[in-house]
């Protein structure tokens, strides 16, 4: 059975269950796992979805911010949502795929402005979340695991449009980088669009609303990001980046990345 497992920072599901729907028209995907939800569990819109061709829907909710979601087509197991460094935002939902594969969708904090975190708290949250999704990694080494989500740290030179002008910028500063550089590392996790897409080359999933036009100006960045443990990169089939969503109406500033897996 091959999988088509979609990521998407949808910034609020209630106002874009139209651009879920033309999301399941132009790629049909099997599982979409959502971030920044933006919805209270009580107000999730539960039956709208399930109408799109999801039977099995999984969510956990904050009002106004964060929330994360899994959508699934085939039926899913030991679903959950797992505080990370202590927290209790809504930022990591888990499931079991069919196969025994685990599922873990992630909404990496985005960390303010100021790359200082002594100055500023939202950064020094984000560095210790990544931290601790490291060390949650190495306590699962032997499991199969798809890691993915919006992790918001574009690591590579390639996955910012000016790497040299965004080495201050939350997003691309060295210590987020580094930082997932290790959490890559804990269990040799396999980044799926680099497997498929050359490093050498630009790679983008974010484009800022404050750029006018997205596509001439083209300054995005890689925050959206598909990882598997080393076993599964066998299974992998394909790889994309679903760019014309950000061309829609009223559109999240983050686009549907998406890989084919055998599972």
């Amino acid at each position: 059975m091959v999988l088509r497992v979609a990521t998407w920072n949808i910034n609020s599901v209630r106002i874009r269950i139209q651009h879920l729907k033309k999301l399941v028209a132009e790629a049909a995907p099997d599982i979409i796992c959502l971030q920044e939800t933006k919805v209270v569990d009580e107000d999730f819109p539960l039956d709208d979805l399930k109408a799109l061709g999801f039977p099995h829907i999984y969510f956990s909710g904050q009002k106004s911010y964060n929330g994360v979601a899994i959508l699934s087509n085939v039926k899913l197991e030991n679903t959950q949502c797992l505080s990370v460094a202590g927290s209790d935002h809504k930022r990591h939902l888990a499931a079991t795929l069919p196969g025994g594969i685990e599922l873990h969708n992630f909404y990496v904090p985005a960390g303010g402005d100021i790359p200082d975190p002594a100055l500023n708290p939202a950064y020094d949250f984000k560095l210790r979340f990544v931290e601790d999704m490291t060390r949650w990694a190495l306590k699962n080494k032997k499991k199969k695991m798809i890691l993915l989500g919006d992790l918001n740290i574009a690591p590579l030179p390639h996955d910012v449009w000016s790497h040299k002008q965004l080495l201050k910028v939350v997003s691309h500063t060295p210590a987020e980088v580094e930082r997932l550089d290790a959490l890559k590392e804990s269990l040799d996790w396999c980044d799926v669009a680099r497997h498929f897409v050359p490093p050498e080359q630009k790679l983008y999933s974010w484009w800022s609303y404050r750029n006018r036009d997205w596509r001439k100006s083209d300054r995005g960045r890689r925050l959206d990001h598909i990882w598997v443990t080393p076993s599964l990169k066998q299974s992998l089939k394909t790889f994309h980046i679903h760019k014309d969503a950000r061309d829609w109406d009223s559109p999240s500033d983050h686009v549907p990345v998406m890989m084919d897996i055998a599972a």
